[in-house]
């Protein structure tokens, strides 16, 4: 409770009046956009994901890093393109989250990047697999101030770990946990704030409670139990859990799937954040992991021309008059209503 706490003051931290200004003109465009059911846009996103690398040590199912089956191009973000973007957004700018896909570890200047948005009090955040938490990144991780650490840990033993992190080690994870909290601990940092994301599947789902006594006996901030995307779900899959808590999905009488929500014409997401892929695109929403959806190119257009531009306020148009037909919103939970 009381990390969770200290978390919160840490993003807060950051608010200036320009950024609050900024997200009131957001939250107000996308009130807007919704009663006239057409894009107003005001503001810049208060929240971006950045995609260090597409690059992954691991082979998970359902992600097109680990299965290397990207069709858009691979490889690893410019710094100074980076740097670039950054300096455009950051007065406005209140969240930065580096990740999209790969594992942004394995970019040599990630936490380089981390310290330039720091610097410029930018709340920072990434998602992890753990397996570079030796001493030295763990020590550099603390300096660089990033705020919000996400470890993947979807089982808590190697058995079930490995089922869906496959070739990962879960005593390796555990290992660069413990040391990042006893280097926190040692260099007297409040961040970052570390969390156990556990993707609950039906091979993990009966470690749910014991996620949450591992973190307790670790030190660990939190736990976050997040549900599984399942591409091709209508048939079923072996990775849908039977508790329909832990699920996206619901199965009807005829033996298929559906999604347990219902597909509302709005998505918050639109309005206040997106994805910048690392050659420089900027796509919609986390959602559009193969980059379908260019709304542009920071390599050669600034931030705010892609923002405003008519490619984007078509595609926000598209979605408030019928989200169903934009295929990467059929499996998203977002902006959605729990069926009865």
């Amino acid at each position: 409770m009381a990390s969770g706490f200290r978390d919160t003051l840490q993003l807060a931290s950051g608010l200036t009046p320009r950024r609050v200004w900024n997200g009131l003109q957001v939250v107000s465009s996308y009130i807007r956009s919704r009663v006239l059911e057409q894009p107003r846009i005001a503001g810049l996103p208060m929240s971006v994901s950045i995609e260090p690398t597409t690059s992954c040590n691991l082979r998970c199912p359902e992600c097109p890093s680990g299965l290397r089956s990207f069709t858009r191009p691979t490889g690893m973000l410019d710094k100074a393109l980076f740097e670039k973007v950054i300096r455009e957004l950051s007065p406005t700018l209140s969240y930065l989250t580096f990740y999209f896909q790969g594992e942004p570890y394995l970019h040599p200047g990630f936490l380089d990047m981390v310290r330039f948005a720091s610097s410029l009090g930018i709340y920072t955040a990434t998602s992890t697999n753990a397996h570079y938490l030796d001493e030295e990144r763990a020590r550099a991780t603390i300096s660089s101030g990033l705020d919000r650490l996400i470890i993947s840990l979807d089982g808590t033993t190697q058995e079930t770990y490995a089922s869906y992190r496959v070739g990962g080690k879960l005593d390796k994870v555990l290992e660069g946990t413990r040391t990042l909290l006893r280097l926190r601990k040692e260099m007297r940092s409040a961040t970052p704030h570390v969390v156990f994301q556990f993707l609950v599947v039906k091979p993990n789902e009966h470690q749910v409670p014991d996620v949450y006594a591992l973190a307790k006996e670790m030190g660990v901030d939190g736990v976050w139990l997040k549900t599984a995307q399942i591409y091709d779900y209508q048939k079923g899959s072996p990775l849908i859990p039977d508790q329909e808590e832990y699920s996206r999905y619901r199965k009807n009488t005829d033996g298929t799937y559906r999604i347990k929500n219902e597909l509302l014409n709005h998505c918050w997401k639109m309005w206040h954040s997106c994805v910048i892929t690392w050659d420089g695109r900027v796509v919609p929403c986390c959602f559009d992991k193969d980059a379908h959806h260019v709304m542009g190119d920071l390599g050669t257009q600034s931030f705010r021309e892609i923002w405003y531009s008519d490619r984007y306020n078509d595609f926000r148009a598209s979605l408030l008059k019928s989200r169903s037909e934009i295929e990467m919103c059929r499996n998203c939970t977002e902006g959605t209503k729990v069926w009865a």
